[in-house]
Parts: structure tokens; C-alpha cells; sequence
């Protein structure tokens, strides 16, 4: 992004801030009240009618116009009750899935562009009206042809552009962020917002998220805990999505999940073994679980199980990521802090010369006071926020891949908080970690890891008996070495030869030179 390109998008953005009264609230922030100058400086003519609504309205309505980015920084924030006031969250919750729809003709004319057909070609019906919009899709309910009843998800017309530009700004304010701030190189923006990019540009092509539903679905297959909608590949398209309707209550609608006879409680404790079953087991997550995404089952057969619903954005973690954050999860569960500063300094994340003890200590610290209490006596938020302080006195590195781990868990967290409030996390959680610890270093992971290497030993075994007798022969290397040695020193011999033969037959011709020309003087 150009300079010119830049200062036209923050023009915009401040605009959009003054426009809706957001000024305010930036100007009220610690952290953002050098910003004031820049909001007073701003012309009279950008504040619009606007301002008399409550300001939860305001900020809503203000993210919502400046596009998809800022919405999704609203849909975070709607899933932490705890952090924000109530008229403020009530408003960003809208954000989850009521953000203003694009019209009706608009998602057909899409439809229709996708397949390259009529809509009543390939739909019996199309509802016109979205069953829920947010803030990169909107979704149809519609009728196949065979009966087949399926959601159809449309993906927002001229989404591309708009990210762009707003991706671009984020990187080049990483760029200046790694300048300016003391903390630039520990915090690693520029990787960060390289990783939200990624994420961000998955979001944008259907087919891919179709790929993320169709792997989690399978991962999850027999578990009894989660329901993930079948995608129908005849007609899924970069644009146009369709999979199997599912039918549930939206998990925010907490009274009418009680009415309906559904054990919360239950159920808290089966996002929290979810959650770990997706990170720890599969290294494969959905990462977008804000309550606009998950529904519960009121089917018969799977009453009471979590509906898991836009799979854009998914998470991934490799073997050794999985295994250092497994072992400081366990570490932090059983109190030993010093495991966890040894894993800190062993994973590279703080400078090698960090004294272990002192990081035990400052970790102790922080999470010593929230042991033996319910989930809605403590916060997670809270406790990333003090460890976050706690980072910067020990140069402690993010690490990239993570984030959108973290942003899972508060969204994990906020959940669980709606619904059982009395959520003991500690003793949910450390069970599955244990088991799955065992399961790695114990005789099933080995078993596992046979199974893995197989094809391996199967191509390895037929040449086994040649292999071992090869083994036991005099090597070969050691043979023909010796006779290029051999040859060697018999060339060097016959160097020798030829060149004392060389030196004496030219000593031979400069003797008879000599006694030819001096012959005479001799008689």
C-alpha cells in the first residue's frame, strides 16, 4: 500500500470513528489518549445524527461500517461478557450472525452466476430472506430438487478488495509497530498479522472451508459430543456453499436451551473436552467459535450435542507444538511452575540465560490465586493479561502460530462462563491431558506410531536377509579403498621410474655436449 493509498484508508477510518461518536470511547482508553489530538482535529462536518443513539449501538454500527476485519474484532469481544459492559456486549453479540444482510436478488443473482444455471434449476425452494448474515457470508435456507433440505451459504459480493485494503494498512502498522515499540521484535506483529492473512483469504473461498467441515467432521466421527453438517460437493463452488440443514437452538439463547430440557452443565463439560480433543489428539481446530456458530441439537437422536457451524476459519498445530503446549497445560494443572519456566526456556521462547528460578517464581504469581475457584471467579483474560506483563520482563517471544489458539480459548472460556458459571476448568481439563500423555509415551502411542511407520517396514522387510548379510561381509567400501591404494602406490613407483630415467637421459645428452665440445683440449 502507497502512502497516498494509506493516509486515505485512515482518513476513512477516523472519519467512520468521528462520524459514529467512537472518538469517545478511544479517547477514554489509557493506552489510546494520544490519540485525542488527532479526533479534535478532525472537521465539525464529520459528526453525523448518529450520536444521540446509545453508545452500543454506535460502536456496533461503526465496526460495520469500516468491513469484515472490524467485525470480527467486535465477535471476539461479544464472547467476554466479563471484560465489557452489558449494553455494549448485547450490541456486539448482533454482530455474531444479524450484521446487515446484502439484498435477496443480490445472493440469487450470485447463485445463479455459480452454477451457471437458473436458481429453479437446481432448488425446489430458496428462502429470500437469510437465516443468518455476518461478516463475510450470508446463509439461505433452500430445498434440492431430490428434497434434500440444506443450508445455501453466499459469499459477500466485493469482500476481496475490502480485506485487501485493510490487510495492507495492518501490515505496513506492523511494520511501524516493530520500529517504534521496545517490544517490536518480541512481539512479532509483522508474522502475526501474516498469519491472520492466511486465515483471512481461507475464509474468502468456500470450497476450502467446505475441506476444513469435511476434516473436522470426520475427526469427530463417534466422539457422541458434536454435530458437523455433511457438505454436498455437486454444488459447492468458491462462492456459493451448500451442506445439510441442522436444526438446534442457538447456544446464546440460554433460557430456551433450559426449557428445552438441555443439562448446561453437561454440556460445558463437553466444549471444554471438544476444545481439547481437536487441539491435542488432531491438531486440527475450529477457530471461530463464537456463539453465532454453534447451535445445540434438538433432534431426537442427537438431543443435547453441539452444533458446530462456519468452518472459514480453522486452526493447525504440529507434533511438536502439540506436545510442548500439552506438557505446559499438564504442568500448569498440577502447580509445577517450574516445568513450565523449564519448557519456556527449552522451547527457545525466552533467552537461554533466563534464570529458571526466577520465571518459576513470577509464573507462581500469576497463577497461584486462581486455583480451587469456579470459572466465573476467574478469568482467562485477566490471567493472558498479567502473563502478558510478566513476558515482557522476561523478553518472552508470541509465537505467531499460537494466537489463534488464544483466541480460541477466550472464545472457549467466554462460552463455558454462559453456561455453567460454576465450571471447575481445572479438573475438567486435567484428566484429558493426562490420558492423553499417557496415550503418547505409553504403549498405545507406540503402537500408534507402528502403525504410522508401517509402509515403511513393509517395503524394509523383504530386503532384510540381503541387508544383514551385506552386514556381515567385509565391507566393500574398505576392499576397494584398499585396491585404489594399492593402485596408487604402483603409479607412484612407476612415476618415480619415469622420471629418474628422465633426469639420467638428460644428464646422459649434457655429458656428450660436453665431451664433444671440449674432446680436443682432453688429447
Amino acid at each position: 500500500m502507497n502512502r497516498i493509498q494509506l493516509l486515505r484508508r485512515l482518513v476513512s477510518i477516523q472519519r467512520v470513528l468521528v462520524k459514529y461518536g467512537l472518538d469517545e470511547l478511544i479517547g477514554s482508553s489509557h493506552l489510546l489518549r494520544p490519540a485525542r489530538l488527532l479526533f479534535r482535529l478532525s472537521p465539525s462536518g464529520w459528526r453525523g445524527s448518529q450520536l444521540d443513539q446509545p453508545r452500543g449501538v454506535r460502536l456496533r454500527q461503526g465496526l460495520e461500517r469500516l468491513g469484515p476485519i472490524f467485525v470480527k474484532f467486535g465477535q471476539v469481544l461479544s464472547t467476554r461478557r466479563d471484560l465489557l459492559p452489558p449494553d455494549l456486549s448485547d450490541e456486539l453479540a448482533r454482530l455474531q450472525d444479524r450484521v446487515p444482510p446484502f439484498p435477496a436478488v443480490v445472493a440469487k443473482g450470485l447463485v445463479e452466476k455459480a452454477y451457471g444455471r437458473p436458481l429453479e434449476a437446481v432448488f425446489a425452494s430458496f428462502e429470500a430472506e437469510p437465516v443468518a448474515s455476518a461478516s463475510i457470508a450470508q446463509v439461505h435456507f433452500a430445498v434440492l430438487k431430490d428434497g434434500c433440505e440444506v443450508a445455501v451459504k453466499v459469499l459477500r459480493p466485493g469482500m476481496l478488495a475490502v480485506i485487501d485494503d485493510d490487510l495492507r494498512l495492518l501490515h505496513q502498522l506492523a511494520r511501524w509497530v516493530e520500529r517504534i515499540s521496545a517490544d517490536g521484535k518480541r512481539l512479532k506483529p509483522r508474522e502475526v498479522v501474516a498469519e491472520f492473512d492466511v486465515y483471512l483469504h481461507d475464509e474468502l473461498d468456500l470450497v476450502r472451508e467446505a475441506a476444513n467441515a469435511a476434516q473436522l467432521r470426520r475427526n469427530m466421527a463417534g466422539l457422541g459430543l458434536v454435530e458437523i453438517p455433511e457438505m454436498l460437493w455437486d454444488w459447492c463452488t468458491s462462492d456459493v456453499m451448500v451442506m445439510q440443514r441442522m436444526r438446534g437452538i442457538p447456544i446464546s439463547q440460554i433460557e430456551r436451551l433450559r426449557e428445552s430440557g438441555v443439562d448446561l452443565k453437561r454440556l460445558s463439560r463437553d466444549g471444554v473436552t471438544i476444545f481439547f480433543t481437536q487441539v491435542f489428539r488432531d491438531g486440527f481446530f475450529h477457530a471461530d467459535m463464537h456463539p453465532g456458530n454453534i447451535q445445540v441439537s434438538t433432534e431426537a437422536a442427537t438431543f443435547g450435542r453441539y452444533i458446530a457451524l462456519d468452518f472459514g476459519i480453522v486452526g493447525t498445530l504440529t507434533d511438536n507444538d502439540r506436545d510442548y503446549l500439552a506438557q505446559n497445560f499438564l504442568a500448569f494443572f498440577r502447580r509445577d511452575y517450574k516445568r513450565v519456566a523449564e519448557l519456556h526456556v527449552e522451547s527457545g521462547w525466552v533467552p537461554p540465560a533466563t534464570r529458571v528460578d526466577a520465571l518459576e517464581s513470577a509464573i507462581r504469581t500469576v497463577c497461584e490465586p486462581l486455583f480451587d475457584r469456579p470459572l466465573k471467579d476467574i478469568s482467562l483474560g485477566q490471567v493472558l493479561l498479567r502473563l502478558f506483563q510478566t513476558s515482557r520482563r522476561f523478553n518472552v517471544e508470541i509465537q505467531p502460530q499460537l494466537v489463534l489458539l488464544q483466541k480460541t480459548l477466550l472464545n472457549i472460556e467466554g462460552l463455558g462462563r454462559q453456561l455453567d458459571p460454576e465450571l471447575d476448568l481445572w479438573s475438567t481439563a486435567k484428566p484429558f491431558l493426562e490420558r492423553w500423555m499417557n496415550e503418547q509415551i505409553g504403549w498405545a502411542g507406540l503402537a500408534e506410531r507402528l502403525k504410522d511407520e508401517a509402509p515403511r517396514y513393509a517395503k524394509l522387510l523383504p530386503e532384510l536377509p540381503r541387508l544383514v548379510h551385506a552386514a556381515l561381509q567385509p565391507r566393500s567400501e574398505d576392499a576397494t579403498l584398499r585396491a585404489l591404494l594399492a593402485e596408487q602406490r604402483r603409479t607412484n613407483r612407476l612415476l618415480r621410474g619415469v622420471l629418474w630415467v628422465g633426469v639420467g637421459f638428460v644428464g646422459g645428452l649434457l655429458v656428450a655436449q660436453a665431451v664433444l665440445r671440449y674432446g680436443g683440449w682432453l688429447r
